[in-house]
């Protein structure tokens, strides 16, 4: 069996976190829809794990979710607390706030994870944002919503920033934990900031 590269303690914190946020952000989609509980747990797992997975498929990792338990109690969990908790308490922008949330630190933690199986820095840097967009985008597909894609704000941009912060930072020779730290950051600003001033991307217009 291949050994496999060691994940500083720092980044498996920071991937815990974006799936807890994500699954938060896929269940409260299933409130939003006024679903069953049943359809809150799915939708907590797929967007909090469907990025990740598809990330270690490509880069030859083990699917980091098949053999421990806690990423589908964490999932679990989420779904659990947004079922119990009045959607009152939580309506408005709260999906879009987990969602950057999760969009900064799942970026990040992609590229680091991509770049220490042995990923160069430019498909490292693809992993990140597929790793952050992914589960959202099949999130909104189950859920007949339109897709990210589809839409001007600025989404995949703070996904970009974050992955291509932290592959830069780590060429740099950077400390793991400040380029995780100012890269997840940074991510989550900009989309922060996209929520908070409705900033977006110009359209094509022949």
């Amino acid at each position: 069996m291949p050994i496999l590269p060691q994940i500083p303690t720092a980044l498996v914190l920071l991937d815990y976190f974006g799936i807890a946020v994500f699954a938060i952000s896929g269940a409260l989609l299933a409130a939003e829809k006024r679903q069953t509980l049943v359809t809150f747990i799915f939708f907590a797992v797929v967007t909090g794990v469907g990025g990740g997975t598809l990330r270690d498929l490509l880069i030859g990792a083990p699917v980091f979710w098949v053999h421990t338990n806690a990423t589908l109690l964490i999932c679990i969990v989420a779904a659990l607390l947004v079922w119990l908790i009045s959607h009152r308490r939580i309506a408005g922008k709260a999906l879009l706030w987990f969602d950057a949330a999760g969009l900064g630190a799942y970026a990040t933690y992609g590229s680091a994870k991509a770049l220490a199986f042995g990923v160069a820095p430019v498909p490292a840097f693809a992993m990140g944002v597929l790793t952050a967009c992914a589960g959202g985008i099949i999130r909104d597909l189950l859920a007949s919503e339109p897709s990210i894609l589809l839409r001007p704000e600025l989404y995949v941009t703070a996904a970009a920033l974050a992955a291509g912060l932290f592959v830069g930072l780590d060429f740099a020779g950077a400390p793991v934990w400040v380029s995780a730290l100012v890269s997840a950051i940074a991510g989550f600003a900009l989309r922060a900031a996209a929520i908070a001033r409705g900033w977006s991307l110009p359209a094509y217009n022949d």
